[in-house]
């Protein structure tokens, strides 16, 4: 298999020489460039348009479902004068064996204030103090609730899960009440999930449309 000049999808051609462009911007002359990067460029590329193609239909699908759901709820009202769904917003739409369903769920967006470090101090003293009588599985959870990701974000999911630890001591109370204060919802996002199950006593499984999880 051999890659030609001709048929490379991102050739630049400057007075009948073609060129491709490197990391850099600079300009490098295709006869100069190895055959298998020549070979990897254009796979990258093509893979890569074919995955915004595919991402340009999922979002067009994405938007088509909601539309759906929301004709849906607007005929159950008027039909029936009801609201299907809660509070946020959050509806679940199952067929009539029980087999298939979708989800439309809306999720806070929450961000950490300043008040965050106070707490982070409180509990630095109360881990300090116990070091001696244990508390190994409690440190590893503080841990993993500070240590932000690469965007700066603390991870949500452990904060609520150290909210949930029940101890009496005043100051980790304190902490726990600062990290309460420092919560801000600064939006929300919706999402929606498609499942079957073999039977109604089955498991549910999700339908994959994330390639990364697929």
């Amino acid at each position: 298999m051999s890659a030609s000049a001709s048929a490379h999808p991102a050739t630049i051609d400057v007075e009948g020489q073609q060129y491709l462009r490197d990391a850099k911007g600079a300009l490098v002359p295709v006869g100069a460039i190895k055959s298998i990067d020549l070979l990897m460029d254009e796979l990258v590329r093509n893979l890569l348009s074919g995955a915004a193609a595919l991402s340009a239909e999922i979002g067009a699908f994405k938007g088509n479902v909601f539309e759906q759901v929301g004709a849906h709820q607007a005929l159950i009202a008027q039909e029936f004068g009801a609201k299907i769904g809660g509070a946020k917003g959050n509806i679940t739409l199952t067929t009539f064996d029980g087999r298939q369903r979708v989800l439309v769920q809306v999720s806070d967006q929450i961000e950490f204030g300043p008040e965050i470090q106070a707490a982070k101090s409180l509990i630095d003293e109360c881990l300090t103090e116990w070091a001696a009588t244990g508390g190994i599985e409690l440190r590893a959870l503080v841990n993993r609730v500070f240590q932000v990701d690469q965007q700066g974000t603390i991870n949500r999911a452990e904060v609520f899960r150290l909210l949930r630890v029940q101890i009496e001591d005043a100051r980790w109370q304190r902490a726990m009440d600062a990290i309460r204060e420092s919560m801000r919802v600064i939006g929300s996002r919706t999402y929606v999930r498609f499942q079957q199950r073999d039977n109604g006593d089955a498991a549910w499984r999700g339908v994959t449309l994330d390639i990364a999880s697929a």
